[in-house]
């Protein structure tokens, strides 16, 4: 395996815009992505996923490369050659005015293990596959969980409902790993926010336990089962029905349902889900403590926002 993620300096001609931030009386710049970001790389950087390729034992041509933006994992096999590839896609990137991150390139075996999008892939000594959470990504959920659970400005109540949209979050973004671990299944921290609950005056054990459910919400895990796109499919290629319909898959309990009741379209717009915004579930009276079906229809986020807005207005 070869990651390689490109050199950060990369980053100004993706659109993104300098911040200045204080620290200790010197002034550092660092840089601060925009929407644009991602969809410039992919721009910059398209075909270099064709460099690396070969011929199976069908003749069939195979190109082992794997991008997301700017990052980059490439698999290749004992009889290639890793530094006349990495030495390919060089040339590719100085002919574009940009160069590999040689800090954050490196040569891997798949048993040895390597991170890639927040997750750590390892190919066991029995041949299985298995991803887990990487420690990074772990870290930085961690740390936003305790901030939200030490902060005296807030509530249990307050605290549950501002846990609750993270550790969702977090649960489904990792639902295809191997998430019965102790530390994957979020136990101690768990007990931690547990513990922080039950000392306010106005909460006990039962009451905290009901927080406790509503602060980390469940998400059912299936290790690598993940669903190819079908054939030649692209987001691009038009068929909203068949992107709508994958998209939803990445929700489940009520929003799994409501988007089943209403052939994956929003209740407000009547546009199909696609891209990048979120699914959000709409109370139809307005009360947010009433959980039934019948009251929950699915709606994009912008529809939601829309709809409170109005309302506020009036």
């Amino acid at each position: 395996m070869m990651e390689s993620p490109m050199t950060r300096n990369c980053h100004v001609g993706f659109g993104e815009r300098y911040e200045e931030t204080h620290q200790s009386q010197d002034w550092k710049v660092r840089f601060v992505p925009t929407p644009f970001s991602p969809l410039l790389a992919n721009i910059a950087l398209n075909g270099i996923e064709s460099i690396h390729k070969y011929k199976d034992n069908k003749g069939r041509i195979k190109e082992p490369s794997i991008r997301y933006a700017d990052d980059m994992l490439i698999i290749i096999r004992p009889e290639d050659d890793a530094k006349a590839i990495l030495d390919r896609i060089s040339v590719l990137l100085a002919a574009r005015g940009m160069n590999v991150s040689e800090k954050k390139t490196k040569l891997t075996a798949a048993t040895d293990g390597f991170d890639f999008l927040g997750w750590h892939f390892k190919v066991q000594k029995n041949g299985k596959f298995r991803s887990i959470p990487s420690a990074d990504n772990y870290k930085a959920f961690r740390k936003k969980v305790k901030t939200i659970v030490n902060n005296s400005n807030y509530g249990a109540t307050v605290k549950a409902s501002k846990l609750a949209p993270v550790v969702r979050g977090w649960r489904q973004y990792h639902k295809y790993c191997k998430m019965d671990e102790t530390r994957n299944s979020l136990y101690f921290i768990e007990s931690r926010a547990y513990k922080v609950f039950n000392k306010e005056t106005n909460q006990n054990r039962y009451t905290s336990k009901k927080l406790l459910d509503i602060a980390f919400p469940t998400v059912s895990y299936s290790e690598n089962k993940h669903i190819n796109v079908k054939g030649e499919k692209s987001p691009y290629d038009g068929d909203i029905a068949y992107w709508s319909k994958r998209n939803s898959v990445l929700y489940d309990g009520l929003t799994s349902k409501a988007l089943k009741r209403q052939n994956h379209s929003c209740k407000s717009c009547g546009l199909k889900f696609i891209g990048e915004q979120r699914v959000h579930l709409h109370h139809v009276d307005g009360n947010h403590q009433n959980w039934k079906e019948t009251n929950l229809v699915a709606i994009h986020q912008s529809c939601h926002q829309f709809i409170h807005m109005s309302k506020s207005k009036s």
